[in-house]
């Protein structure tokens, strides 16, 4: 077991706003977080504006593939923040759950994604503040 915390994101589709934030999360927590991600109807791919979004601030998220949820991924994250999913996604007592009520990138333009995109980087920054805040030097 992992002395880390760990958080899984969770959406439908698992192509848009849970791979936008796991990106974020493992670019920007340098380790110190588990990240997960995972939905309850997976796409068959990443979506592709959200990737082309994310490159655009740095991050690549081309190679991950939409994942379903998993009862042992829940069991194993300490927070599961959920967008969207409602209430498909699996519940267990003792858990936290974050609901991110945050608009579907799917099926929209570049324009539209990116202050989805900037709202998901503000809301993990705060999340990685909260679960794992560096040390001081």
């Amino acid at each position: 077991m992992s002395d880390k915390p760990s958080v899984l994101f969770v959406c439908v589709h698992n192509a848009g706003r849970s791979q936008m934030a796991a990106g974020f999360l493992t670019h920007l927590a340098g380790g110190r977080i588990e990240v997960r991600s995972a939905g309850s109807a997976p796409a068959d791919a990443v979506n592709p504006v959200a990737v082309e979004a994310m490159r655009e601030v740095g991050i690549d998220i081309s190679a991950e593939a939409p994942k379903i949820v998993a009862i042992d991924a829940v069991k194993a994250s300490d927070v599961c923040v959920t967008m969207g999913c409602g209430d498909t996604c699996p519940v267990f007592p003792g858990k936290r759950y974050l609901d991110w009520d945050l608009d579907d990138p799917a099926g929209q333009g570049i324009e539209a994604v990116r202050p989805i995109r900037d709202e998901i980087e503000r809301r993990v920054r705060a999340l990685i503040d909260e679960l794992a805040p560096e040390s001081p030097a």
